[in-house]
């Protein structure tokens, strides 16, 4: 039950519960205000809604429809909401970072932490949810804070050597905690569970630093992208560099295949123009079919060359990703926004380039195998394996532009975000040899 056979979607004060496989409307929960932010508890038998501006969040369970919970954190406001892993316990950062409220569902006891930093990722949990890491900032100077999350005990406190701590994340072993510096500076520190720094990495300095950064399922490498174009893999043996991935902007190894997405030739003949239009044909001109085609090297990705004088230029390493399996590495150069590439891990070479037509939007891996989804707001959805590559019509009335996707935890189904609506995509399931 729970996530894995239910769907939760919002609409203004609204939070509507449906079957993953009917999509018939399951639970109906009528809210305070208009819903900003949903989250699932970790066993799918509760579900979060946030309304930042109330500085209220509300808790409906599965199990009980009429049971719930209403959290109201008053004059200090509300920024941030989230579960912790045992799913009984709700997070809430207060206005101006001044602290997070802790909640229990079970005991209603409440604990307080001071200090939390605003920064982009400034909460961590180890994936077997036993602790909690929190970046704070007091007197000018970062800290990091490990706690127990089955009651909340402080475990370990420690200085960080960062000038403007920007972000932390555990190795999925839960055994070594990345954190990086400000974009300002290239600097990674990586600490043990008892707080001790393992090894600091600086790639280069004076220059914008570390843009993403992301782990391998296995915790053996560390993927560190930068604003420089590149891709930097360290081991987690000695935590030094054993490669780095550039991204220019032509292809010239014969060896690289190059995926390019190009229209099909319209299939609308103009006899058959009326106006105004008919809706299936009002449809088929917002959707022109594209299929891909294998690009002759050297070749050209479209490049974009950055404005250097204004604020997040769009340049570098935006995104990265690892296939669940450890064998690939896919990654985003906001410099070539078109572009996808999908690095061979064993390899440790590039394997290879798919050049969309439109700008990437986002793109995640199949949970189960090595399968990537891609969307660039069209609509449309693609999917690359190492069989190929593949161009799916969204098969809806008007104009549904794919914004953002994600995987059900089986890899069967898709879930596909307009600006107003969704749509659940069903895959059959291939053979995995």
């Amino acid at each position: 039950m729970g996530m894995k056979t239910h769907r939760a979607s919002c609409v203004q004060y609204r939070l509507i519960v449906r079957d993953v496989n009917t999509l018939q409307i399951l639970q109906l929960y009528t809210c305070l205000d208009q819903i900003q932010y949903v989250e699932w508890s970790s066993d799918s038998l509760f579900i979060l809604c946030a309304m930042y501006k109330r500085g209220i969040v509300q808790v409906w369970s599965l199990e009980q429809p009429d049971w719930h919970c209403k959290i109201d954190e008053g004059s200090a406001g509300l920024v941030a909401s989230c579960w912790s892993p045992d799913g009984r316990h709700i997070l809430n950062t207060t206005e101006f970072h001044l602290r997070i409220t802790v909640w229990s569902l079970c005991t209603k006891s409440v604990s307080y932490i001071k200090y939390p930093k605003a920064c982009q990722q400034g909460i961590a949990f180890t994936k077997d949810g036993h602790y909690m890491a929190l970046a704070e900032r007091r007197d000018c100077k970062d800290f990091i804070s490990l706690f127990v999350c089955s009651d909340w005990q402080l475990l370990r406190h420690f200085d960080t050597e960062t000038q403007d701590l920007a972000g932390i994340e555990w190795a999925p072993n839960g055994c070594v905690l990345a954190v990086w510096d400000t974009c300002l500076e290239y600097k990674i520190l990586l600490y043990s569970l008892d707080g001790r720094l393992l090894s600091t990495y600086r790639a280069y300095e004076w220059s914008l630093g570390i843009k993403s950064i992301a782990w391998s399922p296995s915790s053996q490498f560390l993927a560190i992208g930068s604003y420089d174009e590149k891709v930097r893999i360290l081991n987690h043996v000695t935590w030094k560099k054993i490669t780095e991935f550039e991204h220019p902007p032509i292809i010239a190894n014969p060896k690289i295949i190059v995926y390019k997405e190009v229209e099909k030739s319209a299939t609308v003949e103009t006899q058959k123009l009326s106006f105004p239009p008919t809706r299936e044909l009002a449809s088929s001109l917002f959707s022109i079919p594209s299929k891909y085609d294998i690009s002759q090297v050297p070749m050209s990705l479209q490049y974009i060359k950055p404005v250097a004088d204004r604020a997040n230029p769009r340049i570098g390493i935006g995104t990265l990703a690892f296939s669940p399996d450890n064998c690939f590495l896919a990654t985003k150069n906001d410099n070539t926004p078109n572009a996808i590439w999908i690095w061979d891990i064993q390899k440790l070479k590039l394997f290879v380039v798919l050049e969309q037509l439109c700008t990437v939007n986002s793109f995640q891996w199949d949970p189960r195998q090595p399968r990537l989804a891609i969307c660039t707001g069209n609509s449309k959805v693609y999917l690359w394996s190492p069989a190929g590559c593949v161009s799916v019509q969204v098969p809806m009335e008007g104009d549904f532009q794919v914004l953002s996707l994600c995987w059900h935890s089986g890899g069967d189904t898709m879930a596909l975000l307009s600006k107003d609506n969704f749509c659940l995509c069903y895959l059959e399931r291939e053979e995995v040899k």
